[in-house]
């Protein structure tokens, strides 16, 4: 089986009106969706990001440039991100295609991991 990574897009402020109550129903649609990969053997891992933004690191020259990323006026951003495990990308489309996030995000990008190994 390969592992594919679902990076979630997302607008940074697409939940900013939303009540406390209105969150954790969102929040609970996910960790149902992640419960039922869980249940099928599908679900190898997956995290929220943190909302402040992390850095951004470029290198010119030899010298490492660190900014604060990505800037508030960003219109997408990753958001977070699930692992898992399928035959084939027709395969990790039908897994994906139920995911709550087409619901509250901008989309999905779906990526086949190419693991790297300590013998090559």
């Amino acid at each position: 089986m390969a592992e594919f990574i679902l990076l979630l897009h997302e607008d940074p402020n697409s939940l900013s009106d939303a009540s406390p109550e209105e969150i954790q129903s969102v929040v609970g649609e996910y960790f149902a969706w992640r419960d039922e990969l869980m249940k099928n053997g599908q679900l190898v891992g997956g995290n929220k990001l943190k909302d402040e933004g992390g850095r951004a690191l470029t290198m010119h020259s030899g010298r490492l440039r660190v900014v604060d990323g990505p800037f508030a006026e960003a219109k997408e951003v990753i958001g977070g991100y699930f692992i898992i495990t399928a035959a084939d990308y027709d395969a990790a489309i039908e897994i994906t295609k139920s995911c709550p996030h087409f619901k509250y995000g901008r989309g999905i990008e779906l990526r086949e991991i190419d693991p790297m190994h300590d013998d090559q």
